[in-house]
């Protein structure tokens, strides 16, 4: 019994102090208590090299993953809090190896790697710490052996959640 009473006292002191510290804080993300909601814009894709369904997988992913793991409310037009845009500004496919060949046949690759770059920005205009906001270039790279087409997929999906890691961790937990 006195143990249920210790657990319980235990967990009002930790509900308190994440009530009171100025912020909210779960899983080691810190959003600002005036910041509430949050508008993430369609990622563009001006890629040289466009695959066509990047831009709305990429976004889509970008939202699960804020709707998913925080407690701001998505706004898709209007006023929000905060506002999060961007685009996708490299989708690029290059060898890193070349298999030894026929001297009379051309080079061909050995691995090839697939990296995509995304331009944010991320504005909170209500948050009182300006240093919240930036406007950043992320880069992520797979490398792959064979068919680009039998892996880009997978390779697409890969990349995508790498990216998105590094830029809620820019936008939320301050890195």
């Amino acid at each position: 019994m006195n143990i249920k009473r210790l657990l319980v006292s235990l967990s009002a002191i930790f509900c308190g102090l994440l009530l009171t510290s100025g912020c909210y804080s779960l899983k080691g993300i810190a959003i600002p208590d005036e910041m509430h909601t949050i508008n993430i814009g369609f990622f563009e894709n001006n890629a040289i090299l466009v695959v066509p369904t990047l831009s709305q997988t990429f976004t889509e992913a970008l939202k699960d993953r804020v709707r998913s793991t925080t407690r701001l409310s998505m706004v898709n037009n209007g006023e929000s809090d905060a506002r999060m845009t961007g685009s996708i500004t490299d989708y690029r496919i290059a060898p890193i190896s070349i298999q030894a060949t026929n001297p009379n046949q051309a080079p061909i690759a050995g691995a090839s790697q697939l990296s995509i770059t995304v331009k944010v920005k991320f504005v909170c205009d209500v948050c009182k710490d300006k240093k919240i906001n930036f406007e950043d270039t992320f880069t992520k790279t797979a490398n792959y052996s064979g068919d680009i087409a039998n892996q880009e997929t997978t390779l697409i999906q890969s990349i995508t959640k790498q990216l998105i890691d590094d830029i809620f961790n820019r936008a939320f937990n301050n890195w």
